[in-house]
């Protein structure tokens, strides 16, 4: 029996939410709340290009020497030397992507693979059934009440710190605000839920292939190295954001009236159904088997990582196993399994391009020889008396970008071939210029040009200048967190171990 043979879901407007966000970002877009509007994220990489071979006409060549520490090649600060520049024209620019797309092939093969298999898993339907059958125990267990908002907020979370769950949150948010209004919260907890909660767990990542992993490859580190530490700030983000969804809920159970949404959730609840949540029968017994097995992927590969010394090659593998394995215990066939398969890696193409365009920008500046001179000019700028200010502005720099490039993946290929070798020259690892990579998309829950924002405030009907009111106490906690966290690997490196 292959899958499109298997009990369907309930039916609700979760199910058609896929295709809704496009043109819910579309529309909000085009009103006069959102009327900034940048070029996407191959617009402006492609811009770059051409910027960086204007650039090589008049940027001076220069060269730094490497040295050898613990077996990697490191800059030294001291070597500095002028060299002949070798500008760049309309002809190089028009051969850096496939230029890029030959040197990033590991990376981007990486990435394919990885998305097709989360395609075939989301095709079972298995996460979306475990999220209902919780939500339905809200209904018969006091114990699950207390622990819905952290148990939701964990999962999504998770999902974002291990699989790099970001867009994959907006559908739910027609899950989640029907049941936070039916539960007495408001229409900020339905929507904080998997959108907060998914993208503090992609900013703090500690197993996710598309930032963390990426970024390492390109700073020359060990796949997932420095995971422990990571692990740690995830849950400590992980644990302020449940606590403050949670004494937000707390006060609109006691006084509804207060929320900025009251009016609107007023109306929302009278027209409330949920019917399809009561459908809901449970989790069938091959969902449970594709949760098991994916569950095992994960520890597979956390264990592969900090014992084997496991690299991209290792891990693609395993998600392909995964992809395979899941399939059987779904009873796909092969031909509808090869389709969402070829799906997943299509929905990914576009992420692979940019990793490919990104990475021309560093081909077209290595042929210049300009990269040396540009981190030599760069140095003064980022570098302080104490390498923990050194750092906080690559945070900044980082968070500025964001506000531009919302492709975890892109940021990666794109900073991370500059920020590596500069954070040699300013005192800086290269492990701790990573982590400030990462925090710098803390910022996305309230910047206008993301589209996931856009889109998840379009499906609430939130307006943006009422949410971003309502998010500014958890950012301002987030960049005071994201200031701590950073600094510890500074001031403490023992208790790191980076």
């Amino acid at each position: 029996m292959s899958i499109t043979s298997l009990p369907p879901a309930p039916a609700h407007a979760a199910q058609a939410a896929h295709a809704a966000p496009a043109a819910e970002v579309a529309e909000v877009a085009a009103s006069p709340r959102f009327r900034l509007k940048l070029p996407n994220t191959f617009v402006l990489i492609f811009g770059l290009l051409v910027l960086i071979a204007v650039l090589t006409w008049f940027v001076p060549g220069g060269k730094y020497a490497t040295v050898m520490v613990e077996g990697k090649p490191v800059i030294d600060p001291t070597s500095y030397q002028p060299v002949p520049s070798h500008p760049q024209g309309p002809a190089a620019v028009l051969m850096a992507p496939i230029k890029g797309f030959v040197e990033a092939g590991l990376i981007i093969g990486f990435v394919l693979i990885v998305g097709g298999a989360f395609a075939v898993l989301q095709a079972t339907q298995a996460i979306d059934a475990l999220i209902k059958s919780v939500a339905k125990a809200h209904e018969r267990s006091a114990l699950v009440r207390t622990l819905l908002i952290p148990g939701f907020v964990l999962l999504f979370s998770l999902g974002g710190a291990t699989f790099g769950m970001a867009e994959e949150a907006i559908p739910f948010v027609l899950i989640f605000v029907p049941l936070a209004l039916a539960l007495r919260y408001d229409t900020f907890i339905g929507v904080a839920i998997p959108f907060v909660g998914s993208q503090v767990g992609f900013a703090t990542a500690f197993l996710n292939p598309f930032n963390v992993g990426v970024a390492q490859g390109l700073a020359g580190l060990p796949l997932f190295s420095g995971l422990g530490y990571r692990f740690v700030c995830w849950l400590v983000f992980t644990a302020v954001t449940i606590a403050f969804l949670m004494w937000h809920a707390a006060r609109i159970r006691r006084q509804p009236e207060i929320s900025a949404c009251f009016q609107d959730d007023q109306r929302r609840r009278a027209d409330l159904d949920l019917a399809a949540m009561r459908e809901f029968t449970g989790i069938q017994t091959r969902q449970r088997l594709v949760l098991l097995a994916f569950a095992g992927t994960l520890v597979t590969m956390m264990v592969g990582v900090v014992k084997y010394g496991w690299y991209i090659e290792e891990i693609a593998a395993v998600f392909l196993a995964m992809a395979i394995l899941v399939g059987v215990l779904a009873r796909m066939g092969a031909g509808l399994w090869v389709q969402h398969f070829l799906a997943g890696a299509k929905d990914l193409a576009g992420t692979a391009l940019i990793i490919a365009l990104a990475k021309g920008t560093v081909v077209l500046m290595r042929d210049a020889q300009i990269i040396d001179s540009l981190l030599h000019s760069l140095a003064p700028l980022v570098a302080s008396e104490h390498a923990t200010l050194a750092l906080y502005k690559m945070f900044g720099i980082q968070s500025v970008i964001n506000f531009f490039i919302h492709s975890g993946t892109g940021q990666a290929a794109l900073t991370m071939p500059v920020m590596a070798p500069l954070s040699d020259l300013v005192n800086v690892s290269r492990q701790s210029a990573i982590l400030a990579f990462q925090f710098g998309e803390l910022t996305t829950p309230i910047i206008p040009t993301s589209g996931i924002t856009v889109g998840v405030l379009s499906l609430a009907r939130i307006p943006f200048g009422r949410w971003v009111r309502w998010m500014l106490p958890l950012q301002v906690a987030f960049v005071v967190l994201a200031l701590v966290m950073l600094a510890i690997p500074v001031l403490a490196p023992q208790w790191v171990g980076w």
